[in-house]
């Protein structure tokens, strides 16, 4: 027989295996190559513990010369407490403190010895939902961690294990977001991530743009990125147009709706 709509028992069973798809999909880490401008390309491939990155066509971006004002911005909150992973956690029950839970899990960094593995794994533990955590799902991610590193370790001259060499380093951080859907106990966004990557002090540092879609619901006196949230984000943004790829500064910036964040003093 097959397969139909009606093989799927319910929809928290769809839910389910969408959870699986966007909770792993790679957000964290696309390792740059080739050229010294920045590279608008949504984040595609393996296992991550962060949200869903949205699938598109890579294409070159060059920030602008001049500057244009970003129309809007926001200073998120900080999480009230940091936990034994060393996450900032205890985001305050508003759209602010669910944005600011999604910046603070999509800003990484691997160097020295903080590796992808570490970092992924600290992501999973301390900002995705129960129902989404597994021995499965932390394995997996686990293993792609483990593959990215390895890559990692290639491009700068290491052996796999061991410490990026002096003055290397692969950061992702959070410059923009957009809300595309809010309420007392779920938001959904898009996230706009600077990622850069150096692979030692006496090469050029280089960078892309990506655009990530997440979901986050309120569990248990925080925000949590879940898959269920991150399936009915990807489900309200179904047929529009993604916001366009472009640095805080760059009048398309505005033009797609982002909104710049005010880094905390």
């Amino acid at each position: 027989m097959g397969r139909t709509r009606g093989t799927w028992n319910s929809r928290s069973t769809w839910a389910a295996g969408v959870a699986l798809a966007a909770l792993l999909a790679f957000t964290g880490y696309a390792i740059l190559s080739g050229g010294d401008e920045d590279t608008d390309t949504p984040s595609k491939g393996g296992p991550s513990a962060s949200a869903s990155a949205s699938p598109g066509p890579s294409a070159t971006y060059a920030p602008p010369d001049d500057w244009t004002e970003p129309s809007s911005w926001a200073a998120l909150p900080r999480g009230e407490r940091t936990d034994d992973r060393g996450s900032q956690v205890g985001f305050p029950q508003s759209t602010e403190g669910a944005v600011a839970m999604m910046v603070t899990a999509n800003t990484t960094a691997i160097e020295g010895e903080q590796s992808n593995v570490d970092e992924q794994l600290r992501i999973y533990r301390s900002y995705i939902g129960a129902a989404d955590q597994s021995s499965e799902n932390a394995e997996q991610i686990e293993l792609a961690a483990i593959q990215t590193d390895k890559a990692l370790a290639k491009q700068m001259g290491v052996s796999p294990g061991q410490p990026l060499p002096p003055g290397a380093y692969v950061r992702s951080t959070v410059v923009g977001y957009k809300v595309i859907k809010t309420s007392d106990s779920e938001v959904s966004a898009w996230l706009l991530s600077r990622v850069v990557q150096k692979n030692g002090e006496m090469e050029k540092e280089k960078g892309s743009y990506t655009r990530t879609l997440a979901g986050a619901q309120w569990e248990d006196g925080d925000w949590k990125l879940t898959g269920d949230a991150t399936a009915r984000a990807q489900q309200e943004v179904q047929g529009q147009a993604q916001p366009a790829m472009a640095a805080p500064g760059d009048a398309a910036f505005n033009r797609a709706g982002w909104t710049a964040i005010r880094q905390a003093s």
